[in-house]
């Protein structure tokens, strides 16, 4: 697999690279996430029609139980070349990338697509032994071990804000625009120093109520009590003073902000680039 077609196929939304020895180009962005298809091999096909038939190995929720196969998590801890010996193929040409499962006697978690970011993130450097942030709908907070991904907590922060948003006592007020600025800074700084997030999420709308805030800076107010706890939960363990942050730039410049006010540094790197070489040494281990 020199040459392939790699796909980040999430819930709602879909991503296409063609990769080969030059690199990767991206091909194309659609909505058809896994919850809108509803024959995943006549899409598949599809794609590879429309790229010559090269193979396709795909990551993200296509292997979840609400997409195209289940195919089974890897234990953590987890490696490269234990991921990429689990690879399921769906068809001759057709692989789908495994998530990982931390199963504890006290705890359990999952992921699916964050881990491909991962290892590419290792493949160019970015991050060794140590821990890591993933902020996204599902934040992740990676423990590195000797080169795996040996356990991880996942907090829901972005999917908090988004059913907040949708349905709650404070849509109104998270119909505004969430910049970082002060009223971020004072979110985050609550977060990090308290453990009362559904109490302190009230005080947002009884402070605009009071007049002591802003209707228009409380989304940003918000999003940074939910950051702020996101972030206190993800150091709870491990004393890292260094902390990589994959994914999109306008998250990870918000992880990186709350990170520096809890007397860290968050180094960020995108996660695009790092999904593409995840996938690159993914396939070039394929047996």
């Amino acid at each position: 697999m020199d040459t392939f077609i790699a796909v980040d196929w999430g819930t709602t939304n879909r991503r296409v690279w063609r990769i080969d020895a030059n690199g990767a180009v991206e091909a194309g962005s659609d909505a058809h996430g896994v919850l809108s298809v509803t024959d995943f091999a006549a899409s598949v096909a599809g794609l590879r029609t429309r790229h010559a038939g090269l193979p396709v190995l795909m990551a993200g929720m296509i292997g979840s139980n609400r997409g195209w196969v289940e195919v089974p998590y890897v234990s953590a801890p987890a490696g490269l070349e234990g991921i990429a010996r689990a690879v399921h193929w769906a068809l001759p040409g057709v692989g789908i990338v495994p998530g990982i499962a931390y199963d504890a006697p006290t705890r359990a978690d999952v992921m699916r697509g964050e881990e491909v970011q991962l290892l590419g993130a290792q493949a160019l450097g970015q991050i060794g032994d140590g821990l890591v942030c993933h902020p996204g709908t599902h934040t992740k907070w990676v423990e590195i071990d000797l080169g795996c991904i040996a356990r991880f907590r996942t907090v829901m922060t972005g999917d908090v804000f988004a059913a907040l948003a949708a349905k709650s006592v404070l849509s109104d007020l998270l119909a505004h625009p969430a910049p970082v600025d002060a009223a971020f800074f004072e979110g985050v700084d609550h977060g990090l120093d308290n453990c009362d997030l559904t109490a302190a999420l009230f005080t947002a709308r009884a402070r605009v109520l009071l007049g002591k805030l802003p209707a228009l800076n409380a989304a940003s107010y918000v999003s940074g009590l939910l950051i702020g706890a996101d972030v206190r939960a993800g150091l709870g363990r491990l004393r890292a003073d260094i902390v990589p942050v994959i994914g999109t730039p306008d998250l990870t410049a918000r992880f990186a902000v709350a990170l520096a006010r809890a007397g860290r540094q968050g180094v960020e790197h995108d996660g695009e680039a790092a999904f593409v070489a995840g996938m690159r040494a993914i396939a070039a281990m394929l047996p």
